[in-house]
């Protein structure tokens, strides 16, 4: 279910709010953007509600719910019965395993390695493992977006883990990076594993479309950039 089902769903939840909850129809009708605290749902009716929708979908409603509209409730049961979001993208680099590894998980050069990061601040390192902020540049609207995440790169198995520890508008994100050596050089391998917010600007699936053609363009720019380094240039 993506969030363009959210609309009939907004049926089904003011069924669900009349028929169990006291709510009074024309109401809320003739108030389609109103909260349903404005509507008159207590606590009561909201135990009621949260009990139906997870009952018929699975999910659980929140204790701020009140503050939604009935469309706002049904955008959330959309969001929440999306599939979690999921990608996996990689590249076959021209270059040494060793010389991707070093270059793609020196955090500090990813400005220069990456077209979409303005800055990259470390702000803690324990062994293996970096905490570090990420700034992108501004987007259309002018808006630079930036968020701290922690990674740990395990050199023995080419594997790095990491997470975003402020999540912005995901519930969680989870990546898994991998190397392995093919006869053509070196393939680099991304996995990402996540679930939007309810209030996030894209539901599950938007955001895994997002990722894949973003990845796509990034992996491309890297290998270039690692190729030319191993050529003799710098990666610049």
């Amino acid at each position: 279910m993506t969030v363009a089902d959210s609309r009939p769903l907004a049926t089904e939840i003011t069924d669900i709010l009349v028929t169990h909850c006291g709510l009074d129809a024309d109401a809320a009708a003739r108030a389609p953007a109103a909260s349903l605290a404005e509507l008159g749902m207590d606590s009561l009716a909201l135990l009621e509600l949260s009990a139906v929708v997870a009952d018929r979908w699975r999910v659980k409603i929140p204790e701020q719910a009140a503050e939604l509209s009935i469309a706002g409730v049904a955008d959330l049961v959309a969001r929440r019965t999306d599939p979690p979001g999921h990608t996996e993208n990689s590249i076959v680099v021209d270059a040494p395993l060793d010389l991707v590894w070093d270059l793609t998980n020196d955090v500090e050069n990813w400005p220069r390695l990456f077209t979409e990061y303005a800055s990259a601040q470390v702000l803690r390192r324990d062994g293996d493992t970096v905490l570090f902020r990420l700034t992108m540049h501004p987007d259309s609207n002018g808006v630079s977006w930036s968020w701290v995440s922690e990674r740990t790169a395990d050199r023995a198995t080419h594997q790095v883990r990491a997470h975003r520890v402020e999540t912005g508008p995901f519930e969680y994100m989870n990546i898994h990076w991998h190397y392995d050596t093919e006869p053509g050089g070196t393939r680099m391998t991304w996995v990402q594993d996540f679930a939007m917010k309810p209030t996030a600007p894209l539901d599950n699936a938007g955001m895994t479309a997002r990722i894949n053609a973003n990845s796509k363009v990034q992996l491309a720019v890297i290998k270039e950039r690692v190729e030319r380094a191993h050529r003799g240039g710098d990666n610049g």
